[in-house]
């Protein structure tokens, strides 16, 4: 893969890999999912380090007193909002990937 790549090329190529990743992490910072469950009974924002920065249950939903369903709806939102950082950082990191080689 990197045959025929002199050490000049090869400290340019670590150097740009050095500056995607930074500007990943910047990414990862800035970078806001949402995600829902229950027909949006419950929402979740998170970040791209996949902390919660929001949550949001329905009144009715709270109201109905069933605590095993309310826990589920949660953590399927909060699980849906991982997969979709997962995902976009995947897509970002790709994009940057094919940058550099």
């Amino acid at each position: 893969m990197f045959d025929g790549i002199g050490p000049k090329q090869m400290q340019e190529l670590m150097v740009q890999a050095r500056k995607q990743a930074e500007e990943l992490q910047k990414s990862m910072q800035t970078t806001i999912i949402e995600a829902s469950s229950g027909g949006g009974a419950v929402s979740v924002k998170v970040n791209g380090r996949r902390q919660i920065l929001e949550l949001k249950i329905d009144a009715e939903v709270a109201r109905s007193g069933d605590l095993e369903m309310l826990q589920d709806l949660i953590i399927a939102a909060v699980n849906e909002a991982g997969r979709k950082v997962e995902e976009a950082m995947s897509s970002s990191l790709g994009g940057m990937l094919n940058g550099v080689m």
